[in-house]
């Protein structure tokens, strides 16, 4: 049993924390928002009072945040806690500048640390069936591993410091790239008298199949997984995709990369956000781009 404390109790704090309580570790939760706290306490993640009462013997801390600007200011305040062999664990997604930050406001400390964001949304973080990226030194990821197998179906050691924030881009970039190539596919069979059926049961079985159309598909009744059988309910909100992508495209630029499609879906992304789906899964882009069809 290891004492974990965990800050920063949403959407996919709660879930991955309840999990390493199941695992039989001794969880200390902590978040500002009362209704996280509530919601950590129904999957049965123990709340303390403060930040330093959570992170006081414990053996490991994992932060799960909105933004960098979140996790410098939480590390901030933690890495004087610290103590010297302590494994900290970022699971936020922010971006790599801030994650490489991290790693060098805990080097004094002598403390182990990862920056480890991770993909599979709600469902995944439920189900701990994440794939977790991680950033780090070898130590570090072995320190790391067994705990975060306790949240997840597949750790990735991706490299030194940021390198699990670079690969979480990365991914994500592809993602809401290739969310947006279906939807357009199966609005221009729509448009072509073409069924979903038959477009689906061609292109699963083809050159045309990706994760977005075989497990995620933005068309109700084809994939029993997909919140498009749920009114969009995220899932994954489109206002975290655009968050990702435009992450995607910071990093882009300052590493002088050309992503031409990368900024093209944030900028979609950033319209249909605008347009009042902020907060449907990223799959409900289907629906705005069938507005933009008929304009």
């Amino acid at each position: 049993m290891t004492t974990i404390a965990f800050i920063g109790l949403g959407n996919m704090g709660s879930p991955m924390a309840a999990n390493l309580v199941k695992a039989g570790h001794a969880v200390r939760g902590y978040d500002v928002s009362v209704p996280a706290q509530e919601n950590a306490r129904a999957g049965h993640v123990p709340i303390v009072a403060s930040f330093a009462e959570a992170v006081a013997g414990a053996e490991v801390v994992i932060t799960m945040l909105p933004a960098g600007r979140h996790v410098l200011a939480v590390w901030s305040e933690l890495v004087p806690l610290a103590k010297a062999g302590m494994l900290l664990i970022d699971c936020s997604t922010i971006d790599v500048e801030s994650a490489r930050k991290v790693h060098v406001m805990a080097a004094d400390r002598k403390c182990l640390v990862l920056d480890a964001p991770v993909s599979g949304g709600v469902a995944g973080a439920k189900a701990a069936t994440l794939t977790i990226m991680t950033g780090g030194s070898d130590e570090a990821f072995a320190a790391a591993e067994p705990v975060l197998a306790h949240m997840a179906k597949k750790v990735v050691h991706c490299g030194g410091a940021g390198a699990g924030q670079a690969a979480k881009i990365c991914n994500n970039m592809m993602l809401g790239i290739s969310m947006i190539g279906v939807a357009e596919a199966f609005v221009l069979a729509e448009k072509l008298g073409l069924s979903h059926q038959a477009l689906f049961d061609v292109a699963s079985a083809s050159s045309g199949q990706c994760w977005s159309l075989t497990s995620y598909c933005p068309v109700p009744g084809l994939v029993p997984t997909s919140p498009a059988n749920n009114g969009y309910k995220p899932g994954f909100a489109a206002s975290l995709m655009l968050k990702d992508l435009r992450l995607a495209q910071e990093a882009a630029q300052g590493a002088g990369a050309v992503t031409p499609l990368g900024a093209e879906a944030a900028q979609l992304y950033a319209l249909f956000a605008a347009s009042g789906g902020d907060q449907s899964d990223f799959s409900g882009i289907i629906r705005f781009l069938r507005g933009r069809g008929a304009e």
